[in-house]
């Protein structure tokens, strides 16, 4: 067994946190993470249909409600390579203005510390791999999502203009992609995981032939367990102080061609994988270099990426009836 208890609550004793985001994918699994470190930690997750963070009055009533010590921000408006390309000016307006207002607001609230989750879309789309965060801003970012990764990424730029003029404590990390149990199962909004588990599993019980993936399969991808992501993300607002963007993953590259072989045998599917070539493929390669993550706080994934797959499968066949609309 992985053990997820690896920080110090002592840390969390008694603190204040708000969680944005706290209630989705990797949200739930980050609180009861964090609950687990500190008994008596106050945890305050502000719901979209309350507070709304894209406008200053939500951010205000959020912050008043919660009064918090540490804020973890984790809220985005994000989807799969489909959504990005259908939602460019909505994906970049609602990540930047969410994160900048929460930022500035969280500041003069007098919040002590104030972690941001970027993205690895930010990078280059020609970043040389493996990924290293001192190549953030050395190219464009991959078409299809760059007005999201460009959101996320002037949230770096503000952390280290608030440190360097106000002393403000926040720090960066970029997880790369995440999978897992309560995953969005949503094939319009998935990531490529949930998507092709749910393909696999829906075409094993029609007896279908065949399923269709989008591009070529031969990009390459590193995924990171969300438990895993949760622990990163714990540790570090525990134990770095600094603004320098930090890389959250695995270490692990899979070719998507050779990914979708995996889920097709893990969830017992044994027909073929038609490529729509007619899809994009995204960004060609990505890998990150985790070097930072334990050289700065000694952090590291600790999860089998089959063993973590496995899971993953096991909650989606237990709960599709509650995510998988008819």
């Amino acid at each position: 067994m992985t053990d997820w208890h690896r920080g110090t609550a002592d840390y969390w004793t008694g603190k204040s946190v708000m969680v944005t985001g706290g209630a989705g994918f990797l949200g739930s699994h980050l609180v009861e993470e964090l609950k687990r470190r500190g008994d008596d930690v106050d945890v305050f997750v502000p719901r979209s249909d309350e507070y709304d963070l894209r406008e200053k009055a939500g951010i205000r009533r959020a912050l008043h409600r919660s009064d918090p010590d540490v804020v973890l921000h984790l809220a985005a408006t994000v989807g799969g390579i489909g959504a990005n390309r259908e939602n460019p000016g909505r994906y970049f307006y609602e990540n930047a203005v969410m994160g900048i207002e929460l930022m500035d607001q969280a500041r003069t609230y007098g919040v002590e510390k104030f972690t941001i989750l970027g993205t690895i879309c930010s990078y280059p789309k020609h970043t040389p791999v493996p990924f290293s965060e001192d190549d953030l801003y050395d190219g464009y970012p991959e078409e299809t999502n760059a007005p999201y990764g460009i959101a996320k990424k002037a949230l770096l730029t503000q952390s280290r203009a608030y440190r360097k003029q106000y002393g403000f404590d926040s720090i960066y990390l970029m997880p790369v992609n995440l999978y897992g149990p309560r995953d969005d199962f949503d094939l319009e909004t998935s990531h490529v995981i949930p998507a092709i588990i749910r393909k696999c599993v829906e075409a094993r019980e029609r007896g279908d032939d065949s399923i269709t993936a989008w591009g070529t399969g031969e990009p390459t991808r590193e995924f990171l367990y969300v438990d895993d992501a949760a622990d990163g993300i714990l540790t570090a607002t525990e134990r770095y102080d600094e603004s320098d963007p930090v890389n959250l993953g695995s270490g692990m590259e899979i070719s998507i061609r050779d990914l979708v072989e995996t889920i097709a045998d893990v969830t017992g599917f044994d027909g073929d994988v038609v490529w729509d070539t007619s899809k994009p493929d995204g960004q060609p390669r990505r890998k990150l270099d985790t070097t930072r993550a334990k050289q700065r706080f000694d952090w590291e994934a600790t999860t089998d990426f089959r063993e973590g797959l496995e899971r993953t499968v096991e909650w989606y066949e237990r709960h599709r009836d509650e995510v998988v609309d008819g």
